[in-house]
């Protein structure tokens, strides 16, 4: 039977922040499709931040961080009718998908979410499918951290780099997924926590020594692993089936729901605990190796 892949990006597919994955991983895609697998991305990137590596032939995505679920189909398939789901292009050459769950959150929770951590000195990005949007002085809060997880490497660069992060001032109103939250202590997200955590869950990377608490606020009605077992679903594949590719805690709830989870060596010590494997680093061809090793190429 026919196996699903879940791979993470940041810190896992691809160095953080960046879009170009080792060709050890590339080659790893190819054979383990080649052997009638599918590979997916599983990452808390929107469409817009993803786009990029859709060239490499995905087989579909679980986006911002599960609020967006779709997979690739051939062009014959495009005007097939399917309940609950629908198609769109996501780019100009990368053929269709068919859509099987889109929930951004409400415009009342983003207004709370964004009001109360605004006031207590947190800094934001909000992400919709078309465009990302960030506090004007986030930079210079991120200049004045030091190391950091593949999240704030991620913002890091994507900001350095200028790779499509706009300021919160030309936000056009388009739906959001998902709020990234940076702050200098846990006690700053108190506020919105009180208002909001019956809803949305709030996913804390590893409170790090050099001062910077990051994360994401996601709604509880999906995550990665929820992401997972519809593509799942979708595709006739057991959960036992399954393995996904991680690197943060962000990444948690899709290692818990696959059948075969699997931390990179350059992950979170707490997601280490969590997984079945630890495969070398995204630099040290880890994705090739873990493939391998797990038979993904037979």
């Amino acid at each position: 039977m026919n196996k699903l892949i879940f791979v993470d990006i940041d810190g896992t597919l691809t160095p953080a922040g960046t879009n170009v994955p080792p060709d050890s991983a590339l080659l790893a895609i190819r054979k383990a499709q080649q052997a009638g697998n599918r590979v997916l991305l599983c990452t808390g990137r929107n469409v817009d931040m993803l786009k990029p590596l859709l060239k490499y032939g995905f087989d579909g995505i679980i986006g911002s961080s599960g609020g967006y679920v779709a997979v690739r189909i051939p062009e014959e398939e495009k005007d097939r009718e399917a309940a609950g789901t629908y198609v769109e292009t996501l780019s100009d050459v990368e053929g269709y998908y068919r859509v099987l769950y889109d929930h951004p959150i409400s415009r009342e929770q983003q207004e709370i979410a964004v009001t109360t951590l605004h006031n207590n000195g947190v800094f934001c990005t909000i992400e919709g499918k078309t465009g990302s949007f960030g506090d004007e002085n986030l930079k210079d809060f991120l200049d004045g951290t030091e190391g950091g997880n593949s999240e704030i490497e991620r913002w890091r660069k994507a900001l350095a780099g200028n790779l499509g992060i706009k300021p919160m001032s030309q936000y056009d109103g388009q739906p959001i997924y998902k709020v990234v939250m940076m702050a200098r202590d846990l006690s700053q997200f108190d506020e919105c926590r009180a208002l909001l955590e019956k809803d949305f869950q709030f996913v804390l990377q590893d409170v790090p020594a050099h001062g910077c608490v990051n994360g994401e606020l996601v709604n509880r009605a999906f995550d990665k692993g929820k992401g997972c077992v519809r593509a799942a679903e979708y595709y006739h594949v057991p959960m036992s089936d399954t393995y996904g590719f991680g690197d943060s805690m962000n990444d948690l709830e899709m290692i818990l729901a696959v059948g075969t989870s699997v931390c990179m060596e350059n992950g979170s010590p707490a997601l280490k605990e969590k997984c079945k494997l630890i495969c070398p680093a995204v630099t040290d061809d880890g994705l090739y190796k873990a493939f391998d090793q797990l038979g993904l190429f037979a």
